[in-house]
């Protein structure tokens, strides 16, 4: 298996990268197995944007490919809140469970037929000469009034797809989350360019 470092420590996010990556000859490695500790400054203003500074920084910490993704929920009653921040919404450090809280509470008042939102997640791909890759992927949705399932993790709970009847992704299972999520959508994207890059590396290192 050919490895590929993905610039992430969040658990919930390897997991779906390993279940979509590794049935195409890939070993997922998470970041931190690597190098030990491992933080990047998001200081971009959009999800490509860290996306990009998270892929060059593993990139130049491992001296490989390296992958990386910046993924948020977008609310459409809250102005795109809370977008790039999601992970942090109530704060640094926070955790999934307060992020939720502080959403239900600023979507109180919001009717039912206005909780549209979306997920969206941008994906690099870097290279020791440079990013080469930014893709993207987002799917629709609508915040419910309350968490519901077990599954899944960050905002899951409270994002329902009307593809799955209304089901939240945490009520969803894996292979069912996979066909519709904002992260599987822009790893297809990815998936050829990650084949070719691939096979010219073993190429040129069989010379």
């Amino acid at each position: 298996m050919e490895r590929l470092v993905v610039a992430s420590n969040n658990k919930g996010k390897l997991l779906e990268f390993r279940r979509l990556l590794e049935p195409l000859g890939f070993q997922v490695v998470g970041i931190s197995e690597v190098v030990g500790s491992f933080s990047v400054d998001e200081t971009g203003s959009t999800f490509a944007a860290n996306a990009a500074l998270k892929a060059r920084a593993a990139c130049e910490a491992t001296g490989s490919f390296a992958l990386a993704d910046d993924s948020g929920l977008e609310v459409d009653a809250l102005e795109g809140r809370p977008g790039v921040r999601s992970a942090r919404y109530a704060g640094e450090g926070a955790s999934d469970a307060e992020n939720n809280d502080l959403l239900l509470k600023q979507m109180a008042d919001v009717a039912d037929e206005a909780r549209t939102a979306r997920f969206r997640c941008a994906i690099a791909l870097a290279e020791p000469s440079g990013v080469i890759a930014a893709v993207e992927g987002s799917c629709e949705g609508t915040i419910l009034r309350a968490p519901r399932g077990d599954g899944g993790f960050g905002y899951d709970p409270l994002f329902s797809v009307a593809a799955f009847g209304g089901r939240s992704f945490a009520e969803l299972g894996g292979s069912e989350k996979d066909q519709v999520s904002h992260r599987a959508q822009a790893l297809r994207k990815v998936e050829d360019l990650l084949l070719t890059r691939y096979r010219q590396r073993s190429a040129k290192s069989s010379e």
